[in-house]
């Protein structure tokens, strides 16, 4: 009997674990932000959005639902850019190496009340140089692995359209781990020397578990996991 009931919690635990999902949006502004919506709409989610609007700067900005500051520590200040949405802030990339990690330091950190697993927001005047060979934007959750959520090799990879249809370097990033939830998002880019702005929308999201469809080309989930564990329990029968 104990040894059936653990069985099951192992079959539960790598089924769970196969079928985590990670996925990413990289698009114009318009058109990102509703990937967003349908993304966590058909997983389940509930989308919330907040424009940030006449910010003040400080070490810490409370927004409510959560914190926005420096991943180094420094105090937050804001401006404008273009035709983006809201406030944004300046996080030109700087740090000791381009690796995905290296840089992380120069980004921002959100820390929420509340547990999420979707964010996404916009981001400014990237991919205009420094392809060294490519400029990248990544986004991090609970000090996890570095989500690439955004690459460029040349001036016009980050080229898209606003909502008044004009090309600009204007795009909505976002990143969805539906593996568990989170309390803090990290996000940053790596190419040194250039200008970087981020800010204007924030849409940020629960997800359930598992809900998100599988990566095009990977096998179904959890089959080789599985296939060992039903293996396991023949053996187990055959001592019982």
């Amino acid at each position: 009997m104990v040894k059936s009931k653990l069985f099951a919690a192992a079959l539960l635990l790598a089924a769970s674990s196969a079928q985590a999902t990670i996925a990413t949006v990289f698009e114009g502004i318009p058109t990102g932000s509703a990937k967003f919506n349908t993304t966590v709409i058909n997983a389940g989610g509930t989308v919330k959005t907040d424009i940030w609007t006449d910010l003040m700067g400080g070490p810490v900005v409370d927004r409510g639902d959560y914190t926005i500051s420096r991943t180094d520590g420094g105090s937050v200040w804001f401006g404008s850019y273009g035709t983006m949405s809201g406030d944004v802030m300046s996080i030109d990339p700087y740090g000791s190496s381009r690796d995905a990690l290296g840089s992380k330091v120069s980004g921002i950190t959100f820390t929420f009340d509340n547990p999420i697993n979707s964010f996404g927001f916009e981001v400014g005047d990237w991919a205009t140089c420094c392809h060294e060979p490519t400029t990248d934007l990544y986004i991090s959750f609970d000090n996890g692995a570095p989500i690439l959520v955004a690459s460029a090799s040349q001036y016009g990879d980050g080229l898209f359209k606003n909502r008044f249809g004009d090309l600009v370097h204007e795009i909505f990033v976002a990143a969805f781990d539906d593996s568990g939830s989170f309390s803090k998002v990290q996000f940053w880019g790596n190419g040194f020397g250039e200008v970087l702005v981020a800010g204007g929308m924030v849409k940020y999201a629960l997800i359930d578990e598992g809900s998100l469809p599988p990566t095009p080309g990977v096998p179904a989930p959890a089959s080789a996991a599985l296939l060992g564990l039903g293996l396991l329990a023949l053996r187990l029968r055959k001592r019982a």
